[in-house]
């Protein structure tokens, strides 16, 4: 089967990004682990991940490209002899695609939930002042061309 892209008409070059994060979110539609995202600012966000039985040495957050990845291995100890094991110790990876300028400002990891905090600062205006050149030549060459004839 193949796959039908939004992006594969020659009107849309410059999207391959685009069509990768939607291949990405769409790969990571499993629901474990559950997760909440709650604004606790106008600029400041917190994704809380419930990983209970998850210590902090079985979790990585990272940031790859424009997309947090927290990620859960637990290790098997040999040393229990369960005689029922209704709680699974399975793997997990779960991706968020972050918008421009979304930072990680924090991760905690408390009573089995795991706090990811993010913050967008504020965008600083930019000015700049754009030189303007005036064209006061006769012949109509740029004042630059002129200024290097007159060195030689």
């Amino acid at each position: 089967m193949t796959r039908l892209s939004l992006f594969n008409s020659p009107l849309l070059l410059g999207f391959e990004e685009f069509e990768r994060a939607v291949d990405r979110i769409s790969k990571t539609a499993d629901g474990y682990p559950p997760y909440n995202v709650e604004q606790l600012a106008e600029h400041r966000l917190r994704i809380t991940l419930a990983v209970a039985g998850f210590a902090e040495e079985d979790l990585a957050v990272q940031i790859e490209d424009n997309q947090l990845v927290i990620r859960g291995k637990q290790q098997d100890d040999a040393q229990r002899n369960y005689l029922h094991r209704g709680i699974a110790a399975r793997q997990f990876q779960r991706s968020f695609v972050l918008a421009e300028g979304i930072e990680v400002t924090a991760a905690s990891l408390e009573m089995g939930l795991l706090h990811i905090d993010l913050e967008r600062p504020l965008a600083q205006p930019q000015v700049r002042k754009i030189k303007i050149d005036s064209k006061e030549s006769q012949s109509g060459e740029s004042p630059s061309i002129q200024d290097i004839r007159k060195g030689e």
